[in-house]
Order: C-alpha cells, then sequence, then structure tokens
C-alpha cells in the first residue's frame, strides 16, 4: 500500500540558485544533501541531490549533475508545474512577494475549487501556490463529481475525431 509521496525530484542548473528561491523565496527548508559520486552501475559521476521539506513531511527534491547533459527549457503549465497548498492569506502575501522581488508572477486564477498564483523557478519549472476554496472537498469527491464518466466521454469523443 502507498502511503504517501516522500518526494518529487527534478533537474536543476545551479544548486545554490534553486536553494534561493525554495528556501529563502518560497520558505521551504534545505533538509538534505547527498553528493553522489559514482551511479548504481558503478560509473563515476558528480552530482548534488537536495532535498526541502514541505509541511506534510513531504519532500521537493533536485539534482545538479554538471557533466551530464538537460535541456532546459521555461515549461509549460500543462507540461509540468508543481503544486503547492498553502492557505489563502499566504496566497495573496506571495503574490505580492514575487510582484516585489520581481519574479515571473501569475494570477490569481479562480479555478472554482481553488484560487491559485504562479512563480517561474530559475530551472524553468512553473511553481504553482494553490489555496482550497471551502467547496475543495466535495469537488475532489470521485463519488459525487462523476469524474470517470467525465473521462470516458472524453475518451469516446476523442476516438471519434480520429476516426
Amino acid at each position: 500500500m502507498i502511503k504517501g509521496l516522500h518526494h518529487n525530484a527534478y533537474r536543476c542548473r545551479d544548486s545554490e540558485e534553486t536553494r534561493a528561491f525554495y528556501e529563502d523565496f518560497l520558505g521551504l527548508t534545505l533538509e538534505s544533501t547527498l553528493e553522489i559520486g559514482e551511479s548504481k552501475t558503478g560509473r563515476e559521476t558528480n552530482a548534488l541531490h537536495t532535498f526541502y521539506r514541505l509541511g506534510d513531511g513531504s519532500y521537493l527534491a533536485f539534482f545538479e549533475v554538471p557533466d551530464q547533459s538537460f535541456e532546459f527549457k521555461d515549461q509549460h503549465d500543462y507540461d509540468l508545474h508543481i503544486a503547492l497548498e498553502v492557505d489563502t492569506d499566504v496566497l495573496h502575501a506571495m503574490f505580492d512577494k514575487g510582484k516585489a522581488a520581481g519574479i515571473e508572477t501569475r494570477g490569481i486564477a479562480d479555478h472554482r475549487f481553488i484560487d491559485s498564483i504562479y512563480f517561474r523557478d530559475p530551472n524553468g519549472y512553473v511553481i504553482e501556490l494553490t489555496a482550497k476554496r471551502p467547496n475543495h472537498d466535495e469537488s475532489m469527491n470521485p463519488a459525487t463529481n462523476g469524474a470517470r464518466a467525465k473521462l470516458d466521454a472524453w475518451q469516446a469523443e476523442k476516438g471519434k475525431a480520429a476516426a
């Protein structure tokens, strides 16, 4: 049985600039670093793995691997984004903080069951801060929200378009 998320890991260009964004700006604590000099297959490498703790005990983690190529690009929201939950007052404060810091800041987006703001981190990843609305749990309840029926209808319509 899966108990929960331990960490999600992403590549980073520079561990210190990544730390500055996640720790100094977002307020996540750098909890651990792991220096990796050899891969599990015995290949020599040079990597630093960093872990930033979230309030629920899970982590966002990053790998800086200077000797291994990686295409860093500004990600589109639909392709990759990391959504982190905050309280409504924090959402508004972080929106102002992002604008004041000159960080790309978008929002506040009304998603009907959550409100969200968006930043871009130094690696090109979109970071979403989201605050639940009072109807959040009802909106996310598959017993009443029709999630499976909507997915099935989407698949059927997609099949018609492909035919």
